[in-house]
């Protein structure tokens, strides 16, 4: 180590030499001895320097670096210590109040500090029922009802400046003392969410710190700055929260939705992080680019806040912008998602450091740096509200105000939607409206309007005059143009066309006819009881939950068959019973595990699936029992390929499904390592959306070898392109120059490029598509059409023979959200899926993701569908 000192020469015996001797005797018997020859540099900043220096602090509350052991952004903060520190604030501040309100994925605490003053805290749950019945009165409150606050921090893992602030936010409210903290504490609640995203969180953490170098490296080639797959940014099932809290597909959602809707806060503020050459963003977002049912004062208000965060920028002389990059359309964010409520949602975005620093176009961006911007617009916000106060308490009675008159003036009256006979998928539906507190009702009259018929309890009815009016609107919506159509997220979540739900507006005119008979939250279904002396057992597949009671049955060792064709059997009670194609049966002529009839009595109650005993094997109608259209079903044994240049959001998605939904042990690997695995111990192999360019030729032998043995290969969006490359399916993949084409650009000028480039693009929005019902991907489906979820502009053509090609877009495809009429007539009549056997083998292609975000439970099925009725897909 000493050698590296020295420079010049070092011979024996020269003065170099002895010099170098001597530091080395000195170094080794000196106290100094253990000092390491570098300067440490473990940076952070105590708390009292990221807070404002004209308050004192109470010194009976820890500070975070005295509870941690180092000042906050030497490290990134673990999510266990950031627990740690609040449950001491909690313990060791009568102002605050700690609550769990969950759990995640990873079985880390969710939690909810409410800060206020000790005074307050003794009547909180007055003051929170008291500002909810004002809410729902819409009656004006006076000058002395208090502001409530949400302050979420980093939804976003890998963006945790957030949660680093929150600390300092927490210790600033725990232990401030001056006029400014009491103005804000004596009067008004702070709700503080100082993670909201845990699992995430956690996994940066450790990425960032594992990185952490004696020395700070700001290279942004520096593998610090750049995460391994997947990224820290999503949740444990690799989900964007973010996207969630309209759909609530995740435990994290439903806790903090259930925390909104309890306390139905003034403002409610979401911390980011964005690119590390960036500066800072805050709301408001582009102005074209608003929600169409966000009031207007909404942005008023939002723009009132913004002049003091504009303030404490100009005031540290720090670069900022603001309408310009992000939007408030999708009421799935969490900026967004209060806006529907009569909330403001403000979101800020910070330029990331991804680390501890990094070198950015503008200058040196140290981490400190982010937490003391987050920690700036904190304070900011209330400050901000303070001074808007009147302004802010009025606003959410203007809003149930001029939302009453909205309902007043509506031609529709409400929705009214059928219960299908897959009730699982019904239920999930009517619990995300249960979440959100919007009330329906059964049918409990036919209701007929001129394209569809709603039969007596079988059908609910959600009015439009009801507090959520906006929020409803927006979930039924079926827009198809907008002022500004260039979108950061979706421009459709219509929720019964994500669940496949038929379904038709209710105008006032028809309201006379509309008969309720109390409230429904469950669509119940009739379990017969599952008989000891039958002949077979049959499974209807229209059932969401049917491939989980099949998984369940195929690991316990049951011998399964899948119906190619429908048929009539004869139960154990003498009735009949139509089977639909897809119907799985299990005879007793097989191999079966004991206490048959217990175990699928069991599997039954669990996923509330019926089971029907059948009396014989000769059906009154259609295939008998033992006929050859019956396909083997076999324990699937599946590989989900990963890792670096997949897209690990639609990874996560199958892997959700399968595994939440399913039940089925999946196996991840990255595309990197599928050289070193033996593929025959699998059965299906899934490619989700991705690059594969790099997948070397002997690898995509071994994978023709497997497929032309029997193998099932199934992917989804890009991975068709790999497929058509590899020739394992004959498609061919439109390319970008006829798309290119559909845009001419002879009349445009340069300010038209963002635009042109937003009209190639489909963002979200849902096609209607042609389906064979008869085809086993399409087993249990009704309707001879779906509703598919678009976010690519991929088009896929084939020969469309009707044994292959299973699904088309139709005429006129676009149901709701923007696309570009160029695009939709392109896409119009295209492949949607085929399926194509190769050897013994068979290939099946979605051109969109099946699994988006999870809620969208009209198309996930078909995964199950490639993988349980793939026999019957095979040719032998």
């Amino acid at each position: 180590m000493m050698r590296k000192l020295f420079k010049f020469p070092m011979n024996k015996g020269s003065i170099a030499h002895i010099v170098y001797t001597l530091a080395a005797a000195l170094l080794l018997t000196s106290p100094l001895q253990a000092a390491p020859f570098y300067q440490s540099n473990d940076g952070g900043r105590p708390a009292s320097t990221y807070l404002p220096g004209d308050i004192s602090y109470d010194p009976t509350i820890p500070s975070p670096e005295a509870v941690l052991g180092a000042n906050v952004g030497a490290w990134h903060v673990r999510h266990d210590q950031l627990v740690h520190y609040m449950k001491v604030l909690a313990d060791a501040s009568p102002r605050v109040t700690l609550q769990e309100t969950g759990r995640t994925h990873e079985n880390r605490p969710l939690l909810l500090l409410t800060i206020t003053a000790e005074k307050n805290q003794q009547k909180i749950d007055s003051i929170k029922a008291a500002h909810q019945q004002a809410i729902e009165a819409g009656k004006r409150v006076s000058s002395s009802a208090p502001l409530i606050f949400y302050m979420g921090y980093s939804i976003h893992g890998n963006e945790p400046s957030g949660s680093n602030a929150a600390l300092l936010i927490a210790y600033y409210l725990a232990a401030g003392q001056g006029g400014q903290i009491d103005a804000l504490l004596e009067d008004n609640i702070v709700l503080l969410d100082p993670a909201l995203n845990p699992d995430g969180l956690a996994r940066f953490a450790q990425w960032a710190n594992m990185h952490k170098g004696k020395n700070l490296v700001a290279d942004p080639n520096h593998r610090e700055h750049e995460e391994g797959w997947p990224s820290g940014r999503s949740n444990h099932y690799w989900f964007d929260l973010n996207r969630d809290w309209l759909l609530l597909t995740h435990p994290e959602s439903r806790a903090r939705i259930s925390q909104f809707q309890q306390w139905r806060p003034h403002i409610l503020t979401d911390f980011h992080e964005m690119g590390s050459d960036s500066t800072f963003f805050f709301q408001p977002g582009v102005p074209t680019r608003k929600n169409p049912f966000t009031p207007d004062g909404n942005v008023t208000l939002t723009e009132a806040l913004a002049k003091f965060h504009a303030k404490a920028f100009d005031d540290a002389k720090e670069l900022y912008f603001s309408e310009e990059g992000f939007d408030d359309f999708y009421y799935g964010k969490g900026s967004s998602y209060p806006d529907a409520h009569g909330s403001i949602g403000i979101l800020f975005e910070q330029a990331s450091s991804r680390g501890h620093v990094q070198n950015t176009k503008n200058g040196l961006l140290t981490f400190e740096d982010t937490i003391q911007n987050q920690v700036r617009t904190s304070l900011s916000t209330f400050a901000g509200a303070l001074a808007n106060k009147p302004a802010i308490l009025n606003y959410q009675a203007s809003f149930f105000k001029d939302t009453q008159k909205q309902i007043d003036e509506e031609d529709v009256f409400g929705y009214a939607l059928k219960i299908p006979k897959d009730k699982g998928r019904f239920n999930a539906m009517t619990d995300i409206l249960d979440q959100h507190n919007v009330s329906f009702q059964l049918l409990s009259e036919k209701l007929a309007l001129e394209n569809i018929t709603f039969a007596a309890n079988e059908a609910i009815f959600v009015p439009l005059d009801q507090p959520n009016y906006r929020l409803i609107k927006s979930i039924f919506s079926t827009r198809k143009s907008f002022a500004d159509n260039t979108f950061y997220d979706v421009s459709t979540w219509n929720l019964p066309l994500a669940f496949n739900i038929d379904y038709a507006e209710v105008m006032q005119r028809d309201r006379r006819d509309v008969k309720t008979g109390g409230t429904t939250t469950t669509s119940s279904i009739s379990l017969p009881q599952v008989q000891d002396n039958a002949y077979a057992y049959a499974i209807e597949w229209h059932h969401y939950y049917t491939p989980a009671v099949v998984q369940s049955l195929l690991e316990a060792g049951a011998s399964l068959r899948t119906a190619g064709g429908s048929f009539t059997a004869t139960l154990t009670n003498g009735k009949q019973h139509a089977f639909s194609p897809g119907t799985i049966v299990i005879p007793t002529a097989l191999a079966q595990p004991e206490k048959l009839a217990t175990l699928l009595s069991e599997a039954s109650t669990t996923f509330d699936v019926p089971v029907f005993s059948v009396q014989t094997g000769l059906t009154v109608k259609g295939m008998d029992l033992g006929s050859r259209k019956m396909g083997i079903v076999e324990l699937p044994q599946v590989l989900l390929v990963g890792g670096r240049g997949t897209d690990s959001s639609e990874v996560g998605e199958i892997w959700h499904y399968l595994d939440t939904r399913v039940g089925i042990p999946v196996t991840i690997t990255e595309q990197r390592d599928l050289n070193g695995i033996d593929l025959s111990q699998y059965s299906h192999i899934i490619f989700a959306d991705g690059r594969y360019i790099t997948l070397r030729a002997n690898i995509s032998s071994a994978i023709d070898k497997w497929i032309q043995r029997g193998g099932v290969l199934i992917g989804q969006k890009a991975a068709l392109k790999l497929f058509a490359d590899q020739e394992w399916l004959d498609i061919d993949i439109v390319s970008d120059d006829v798309i290119d084409d559909a845009f001419p650009v002879d009349k445009l000028k340069f300010d038209d490029k963002d635009s042109l480039y937003a009209k190639k693009l489909i963002a979200g929005a849902v096609y209607r598509t042609r389906i064979d019902t008869t085809h086993p991907l399409f087993y249990g489906f009704q309707n001879d059409y779906l509703p598919m979820f678009k976010t690519n502009n991929m088009i896929v053509k084939s020969d469309n023979s009707p044994f292959a090609t299973s699904a088309t877009y139709s005429d006129n495809p676009l149901m709701a959200g923007y696309s570009a009429s160029e695009l939709t007539k392109l896409i119009a009549n295209t492949t949607a899926v085929v399926a194509q056997p190769r050897g013994r083998g068979v290939v099946i292609g979605f051109t969109d993701n099946v699994n988006f975000r999870g809620y969208w439970y009209g198309t996930s099925k078909l995964m199950s569908n490639a993988i349980y009725q793939s026999a019957l897909l095979k040719s032998y």
